[in-house]
């Protein structure tokens, strides 16, 4: 591990990208990497944007991601890919979800959600890997589990192996969660990009 690898999470309040960016800080440090983990609270509370920067290498001097600096943008919904596809490098991967949350402007009426998001990020050159991580998550046992479900299609992506990503997904949940959090990382890091669809 050489060069510095930055990943950016970004999603919606309440949907467990603080955990995500915990699992990902965790596995990087386990490799011996040096890790530098930055949480950027928008309106954290359920509904609103929350990104989390995890740059990791040899040594990392900033936490911080700039515009076109992102190895992997991990979307926890697709708007959130499109608003913050300007970060991505230019052969860098979104991971999304295609589940639609819609934003507070869409909620009270004052805007609508806009049609074909993710054919809009991939009509922008990025390499898109986009399914419903919510239906894996249901399938695993728990809407609560996207973030894991996102976090498996993320580390086939990474250069780990898959063990580091098993045995720090033990380390990190709670221990009656286990079990469940790991049939959804299997179930995304299984996740075919066939399964694109919004």
């Amino acid at each position: 591990m050489n060069q510095v690898k930055s990943v950016m999470i970004v999603g919606v309040g309440g949907q467990g990208t603080l955990l995500a960016s915990r699992v990902l800080g965790s596995a990087m440090l386990s490799c011996g990497a040096d890790v530098k983990v930055s949480e950027v609270h928008g309106m954290s509370q359920r509904g609103g944007s929350v990104v989390t920067y995890v740059r990791y290498g040899d040594k990392v001097y900033s936490p911080i991601i700039e515009k076109g600096e992102a190895d992997i943008l991990l979307a926890f919904e697709a708007l959130e890919a499109a608003r913050f596809l300007p970060w991505l490098k230019t052969d860098g991967t979104v991971v999304v979800n295609t589940q639609q949350i819609d934003p507070i402007p869409v909620v009270t009426g004052s805007a609508v959600y806009p049609e074909n998001v993710i054919k809009s990020v991939q009509a922008q050159g990025a390499k898109v890997v986009a399914f419903n991580a919510l239906k894996l998550a249901e399938q695993a046992g728990s809407v609560k589990a996207v973030n894991i479900v996102l976090i498996g299609a993320a580390a086939k992506r990474l250069s780990i192996d898959k063990q580091v990503w098993i045995d720090t997904i033990k380390a990190t949940v709670p221990a009656k969660f286990v079990d469940m959090n790991l049939k959804a990382f299997e179930l995304g890091y299984g996740a075919q990009e066939s399964e694109l669809g919004d």
